[in-house]
């Protein structure tokens, strides 16, 4: 049986729901990225037990209407994980808006929204600063009121990555690494993103199997960094630690790293809360 959302409460501020559960919704049209999430929450020991709930659908346009009717339910979470690229944005900005107005009055209280994307459009063509970020991730703050972001290279494509679909052809999400990033993988290796999330997330291989892939993951983004933002050395450390960059007021992470740990501390820091 499916829990109620009391809407008639006149003793409490009906905007506030206290009531929420050790559970996580999982917001995103890109069911690779959602069992991605799904799969290294779920493996994680500290959260095997806590309920997540993401969309069923494999369709994008009946996926829409699923996260659109999912809004209401996202006030019995403690935790809303919401992928924000750029190229989903648009189908999705309706029902976002309704998720961060039933969940505004506790958000970075009794609830915590983690935001997973892409950079700004202009990434690789505003020079080597990082500050190219600032004015993307503002604007993610202004809208969601995160408590952390993720910027995942995977989910990033420029202009000339994506391929295009004809006018009559169904919206797609690409299937395929970046371009950009097939060099640092071997000739032979399947460059599907599926694929690519399974070796890396490595939840069915030994701990030191787990950890070599965690460290080439690492590596793989601090070569990148290296070459995007040579002057930026002490920057690019600091994006790739648990703490993640600052820029200006505005905080950044990579996803997947040390994504677990976020989740873990946020859903403990909404538990510790106290209730009116």
């Amino acid at each position: 049986m499916e829990d109620r959302i009391n809407l008639e409460d006149f003793e409490e501020d009906i905007l506030s729901h206290p009531s929420r559960k050790n559970s996580i919704h999982i917001l995103t049209l890109d069911s690779i990225l959602a069992n991605d999430v799904y799969e290294r929450i779920h493996n994680d020991e500290r959260m095997k037990y806590y309920q997540l709930i993401k969309p069923r659908q494999t369709e994008i346009r009946e996926t829409v209407t699923e996260i659109d009717n999912m809004a209401t339910g996202t006030v019995l979470s403690r935790l809303l994980i919401i992928d924000v690229r750029r190229l989903t944005l648009p189908k999705l900005q309706r029902a976002y808006n309704k998720v961060v107005g039933y969940n505004r009055r506790d958000l970075n209280k009794l609830c915590h929204i983690i935001l997973i994307g892409d950079g700004p459009w202009d990434l690789f063509h505003a020079g080597k600063t990082l500050d190219v970020f600032v004015p993307h991730i503002a604007t993610h703050r202004v809208d969601y009121h995160p408590a952390v972001f993720f910027y995942d290279p995977f989910l990033h494509y420029e202009h000339s990555e994506i391929e295009r679909a004809g006018v009559d052809d169904e919206f797609v999400l690409p299937d395929k690494i970046p371009r950009r990033l097939v060099r640092f993988f071997k000739n032979d290796e399947d460059m599907r993103l599926e694929k690519i999330r399974h070796y890396f997330r490595a939840i069915d291989k030994p701990d030191e199997v787990s950890k070599k892939r965690r460290k080439k993951l690492r590596n793989l983004y601090k070569k990148r960094m290296a070459e995007q933002f040579p002057h930026h050395k002490d920057q690019s450390k600091a994006w790739l630690s648990r703490k993640g960059v600052r820029l200006a007021s505005e905080k950044m992470h990579l996803y997947p790293l040390f994504f677990e740990d976020w989740v873990y501390n946020l859903m403990q820091k909404a538990m510790q809360t106290p209730t009116k």
